[in-house]
Parts: C-alpha cells; structure tokens; sequence
C-alpha cells in the first residue's frame, strides 16, 4: 500500500508538471527570426530564379511612404524536372502578412497587375513599389509564384515602417470618378455580414445540440430508427431556414447591385508571354563546368570552368551569384548596393586567373569560399537525389559592364 501511495503521488506530481510545461509552451511566443529564403529547398534557390543587380530604394520609411524594390532575374535554362516550366507567373513581395501594400510592378518596362509567361534562359528586369502600412521591422524579400510551382523566393532586406497604422490610407479613383479608401471601405458591411452568418450558424448548431447527441443517436440508428431522429418541429425549422438564406442572399445581391450598379468581375487572365530583354550575353562569353567539388569543412565550392571571351575587350571574373548569396572577387567588384550582409561574401571569391583575353579559351579554377553555405543551408544540395548546382559568373569589361553567364552541373561532396 506504501508503494503504491508514493507511486499514485509520483503519477499526480508528473501530471501536473506536465501540464504547466504545455500551458507555458501556449503562452510562450518568440520572436519570429526566420528568413524565407532559408526555408527554401538549394536546388530551387539554385535553379530556377537567379535574381541580381538587386537595389532597394529605402530601408526605412513611415506609414504611407513608399519605396522600391528594383533588379533584375535571370529564369534558369536547367529547370529543375520537378517545378512546373514558369509559363504562368506572378510577381509579388514575400513579406510576413500586409505590412506593406504593393501600388505597382514591372517587368521590362511593362505593368504586370496579373499573371505573365516567361522563357527558359530569359534576362528580366523588374521594380515593385511598396507603401508602408504596418509600423515594425520586417524582412522583406522578391517572390516569384509559379503555377504549379509555388513560391520561388529571392534575397530578402529588412525594412523598418515607422508611424500609426491607424493613418494608412490606399486611395484610388474608380472608373466612375469616386474616390475611395481601399483599407477602410465597406469594414462595417463586412463586419456585418460576417456577425450575421456567425450569429445563424451557431443558433443552428445549438438547436441540433441541445438534445442527447452522440450514443442516443448512433443507437437509434443501430436500432433502425434513424427515421425518429427528426420531428416535425425540426423539419419545418430547417424549410424555413432554407428559405430565410436564400432570401438574405437575394436581398443582400439586389442591394449591392442598387449601390453599386458599375462593376466589372476581379480581372485574373493571363498578360501573356514577355519577352526576355534583348541581350545575349551566352554570345559574348562560354563557359562549361568540367568539374565542381563542395568541401563540407572548408565551406567552400571549387569549380573548374572552361572559358572562352568572344568579345574585344579584356574581361575580369568579378562574382559569383547563387541562391542570391554574392561571392565577390574584392580586385575587380565591390558591393555599393548595401546588399544584405547575411547574404554577401565580399571576399569570398578567388580565381586562378582573373583576366581573359579577347578571343582566348582558358581553364579557370574558381573557389566560393563562405558560412552563408551553411547558414544559408545552400550546403543541403549535395544531399538531394540529383545533386546540381548553378549560378551565375559575373564577368566585367573594362567600363564596368557586367556578363552575367549561367553555369552548372554535378557536384560531388568532399569531407576531408
């Protein structure tokens, strides 16, 4: 009897351990730190959007204030088999809720509200402008959701709003010449509506629950009297309420139609295929992967790049760009973008030979030497089935134009 009192009391002292250890891990809510790039398989950083010459306008602004997120992207001729070809796509910013509202977005040049086309191989530039809405520090990032796909992410910065929430304004001007506030029109007719279908679908649960409901009813019906289950009360509830909702959906139709009597459906097509810019840059430089090795130690991948210049000019291997992680080579490129320092190795570059000569095919052993491999969990690509890698080589020509060339292939792990 003595064992089992200390045995009973051990059992009610460990359940109440374990109840406050669950109640505090309810309560407890830490500060998200997260950045979504990371989330991200490698592969599809790797191979899918290159995105580049990436410049944030602002990384502070108030409520209402509005920056831009501007570059360019490069869409990977080595698409991953798995993903979905980007033929229906959609320009967006990957942020943590509506933190900030998006006016506008480009793709060359064109206004891009809905879904677009895009080529295999194809160089795009782009701008988003953003207006500040929610105040906070947020890590803000380009996305690309592709239809099929999902969401490809790009680098993301942190951006403070400063200010009220309560001051946010979205004003537009409708096609009838009113002008509204997008934030706060029509909150009380929705709040309305959704009250009154709260209200009515839970008086409704409550009349089904009011009465014994599980084991009286399931032996009802083992019993064969599932008919009983329902009177004539419940019967003619349910006819009225059938109508009654009908009804409210008529008047509430006919209602919006007599206030809003211009309207036009949600537009939600494809834009069609844009064309990537008008530059071929595989025409001005080649190169080919003979070899590519990841040392997990060292943090380093080391390539053997067959390159040949077809240009006129001297050119230089100044970066190498993967997963938006920047390896920069300090003797020929220096960062003046304030690109996010997480994402930024600006030494991590070195080659056995810098310069190219017009004309001249050279094999060039290149090493990306940095922690963002693992702290980025770009490192995670040797362990998939098809282990591959891409990016882009930056070459610049002797006016600081830059070259960006795609390469790719195999890469085999090392660990010693």
């Amino acid at each position: 009897m003595k064992g089992t009192h200390i045995t009973n009391r051990a059992r009610k002292w460990l359940a109440i351990g374990f109840t406050a250890v669950i109640a505090s891990s309810v309560f407890y809510i830490p500060t998200v730190a997260a950045h979504g790039e990371k989330a991200q398989a490698a592969f599809l950083r790797m191979r899918t959007i290159h995105w580049y010459d990436m410049v944030w306008s602002k990384d502070t602004i108030a409520v209402n204030e509005t920056y831009t997120i501007s570059g360019k992207f490069r869409v990977f001729e080595d698409w991953p088999e798995a993903v979905e070809k980007p033929h229906v796509s959609f320009l967006n910013a990957g942020q943590p809720g509506p933190v900030t509202a998006r006016l506008t977005s480009y793709v060359n040049g064109m206004f891009v509200p809905r879904s677009i086309g895009l080529e295999l191989g194809g160089d795009y530039d782009f701008e988003m402008t953003m207006q500040g809405r929610r105040p906070g520090t947020w890590h803000v990032h380009t996305l690309l959701n592709v239809q099929g796909g999902g969401p490809l992410i790009g680098p993301g910065k942190y951006i403070t709003i400063t200010g009220d929430m309560a001051d946010f304004e979205n004003k537009i001007t409708d096609l009838t010449g009113n002008t509204v506030n997008l934030e706060t029109m029509a909150t009380g007719t929705v709040i309305g509506w959704h009250l009154s279908w709260y209200v009515l679908g839970i008086a409704w649960i409550g009349w089904w629950a009011r009465r014994p409901m599980f084991l009286p009813r399931y032996m009802k019906i083992k019993a064969g009297k599932a008919n009983d289950l329902l009177t004539a009360q419940d019967k003619k509830l349910t006819i009225g309420v059938l109508v009654g909702v009908l009804l409210i959906i008529l008047f509430g139709s006919k209602n919006a139609e007599d206030k809003f009597p211009v309207t036009i459906p949600l537009q939600a097509g494809l834009l069609g295929t844009i064309d990537s810019l008008p530059v071929d840059y595989n025409s001005m430089v080649s190169a080919n992967v003979l070899k590519a090795n990841y040392r997990v130690p060292g943090r380093t991948i080391s390539m053997t790049v067959e390159i040949t210049n077809h240009t006129d000019q001297v050119i230089s291997i100044g970066e190498f760009n993967t997963g938006g992680i920047r390896f920069m080579n300090a003797n020929v490129r220096v960062d003046e973008t304030d690109y996010p320092e997480e994402l930024l190795a600006p030494e991590g570059l070195e080659v056995s030979q810098q310069d190219i000569a017009p004309g001249e095919t050279v094999v060039v052993d290149i090493s990306a030497t940095d922690a963002a491999w693992e702290v980025q969990r770009m490192a995670d690509v040797i362990y998939d089935p098809d282990s591959r890698f891409a990016g882009l080589i930056f070459f610049v020509d002797p006016e600081g134009n830059e070259i960006p060339i795609p390469i790719g292939g195999p890469l085999v792990p090392t660990f010693v």
